[in-house]
Formats: structure tokens, sequence, C-alpha cells
């Protein structure tokens, strides 16, 4: 199982939200690259960073960081996510050395959008699946669409996505441990990996989520916890690998 550092970006910065509130952010550095270093330092085997400006914007605002970021560390893989709304964005992140888009808002709003860059970009397009109490929240978590997050999966599925992200929206940012009941469930409704994001505290998430890897969950994305110290990312890579 992949632990997943994430750097989260709004204004050139590496900060953290809570609950997904741009007014509600934590600075934890003026330098995302060398943050990127410490994780690939300590183990990461992939990099998980948000565009927050880009999401809210709807097109990228931090591609300069990174690109940076992508170029330092050339042998780990990165996923991007935040304001990818077009094909011309994909063709350049992925120009850039970025191994993964993820497309969010614009999968939900235009779901035919996904089926023709799946095909246009095959191995490279994973499915943000933001959710509050089984819905589909779009427009950087700002309103809560009647999808249900089993049937969209499944729909992205067919049209050849990579995997999904799979984040519970109510505990992001929170440090109240991950909803292993819900990304277990969605896991097992579809056949391509899902990724947990939201909630991940402290090294019981961790042996949780690995507990139930098999089931299809193929990694974790972690913030908050590894920032603030409540989770140790070096022990816990360790422990996450030997879940694999």
């Amino acid at each position: 199982m992949l632990l997943i550092p994430a750097i989260d970006l709004k204004e050139g910065k590496c900060v953290r939200l809570r609950q997904g509130r741009m007014d509600d952010n934590t600075i934890f550095s003026d330098d995302p690259v060398a943050v990127a270093g410490r994780w690939v330092e300590a183990g990461a085997r992939r990099i998980h960073l948000v565009d927050l400006d880009g999401a809210f914007a709807g097109k990228p605002k931090n591609a300069d960081v990174i690109h940076r970021i992508v170029a330092a560390y050339p042998n780990v893989p990165v996923q991007i996510g935040g304001g990818i709304r077009d094909e011309e964005t994909i063709e350049a992140y992925l120009d850039a050395g970025v191994q993964y888009v993820i497309i969010g808002t614009k999968a939900v709003n235009a779901p035919h959008f996904v089926r023709d860059i799946a095909i246009e970009f095959p191995g490279h397009i994973i499915i943000g699946l933001d959710a509050k109490n089984g819905k589909v929240a779009i427009d950087g978590w700002s309103k809560l669409s009647k999808h249900d997050v089993i049937d969209l999966a499944q729909q992205f599925e067919s049209n050849g996505v990579e995997a999904i992200i799979y984040t519970d929206i109510s505990r992001d940012g929170m440090m109240q441990g991950v909803n292993i009941e819900a990304t277990t469930k969605l896991a097992r409704a579809i056949n391509i990996p899902v990724i947990a994001s939201g909630g991940i505290t402290n090294m019981d998430d961790i042996h949780a989520l690995g507990k139930v890897a098999e089931d299809g969950i193929m990694g974790a994305i972690t913030g908050r916890a590894i920032y603030e110290g409540t989770l140790d990312f070096v022990e816990a890579e360790k422990v996450a690998e030997s879940y694999s």
C-alpha cells in the first residue's frame, strides 16, 4: 500500500485546509520544492500535489511550482489535482513530467470529458471523488451534488480511468480518523484501485487501511498529520509498504 504525502499549494506556499475551506488554512512552508524533497528523502514512492487556487479558479495557478517539484525529483511519480478542466492543461502537465492528473469537478459536470481523456491519455487519468454522506461535492467542495459516489465511480471505471481518489470531506484536515467503512464500500464496488484520503491521523489509521487493502485500496494520502507530527511518515511508510 502506498502512503502518499500531500502538498497543497496556495499562492506558491505549502498549506493545509480544514474541510476544504480556503479561509481556514495553515501555512506549513514557503518552499514547496523543499517540502517535496523532505518526503522523497523520507521514502515517499509518490507525491500528491493540489493546486488549491486552481481548484477555485478553474485553471492552473501554481503550475510553476508544480513544474519545479517534478523537475527536482524526476524518479518519484507525481499526481496533481486542482483546476484541471481541459485537454491542454492535462497535456502540459504530462509533458512537464507529471505522471497522473486528477480530475474532480469537471468529471462530475461533464462525464463525456472523462471518456475522451481516458482514451487520449491512457494510464494517466485519476478521478477525485470528494464526498459527504455518500454524495459527491464539486467546485472546491463548495457545492454538494445529487450524484452517488459509487454510481459515478462505476461509470468512470467503465470509461477506463486509472484509479479513484476518495475523500471524505467531513473528515479532511480534521484529524478524526479515516472513514474505513465508506472507503471499503467503494473499493469493493469497483475493480480499479481506490486511494483513500481525508482524516488520516495516526498509525492506527494506517493499520486499519492496510487490513482492508486487499479489497482494492492501493494507497492513502496524508497531509496535516505528517506536518503536525501525529504521524511519523518514515515509520508509517514502512508499515504501509508491508501491506503491499
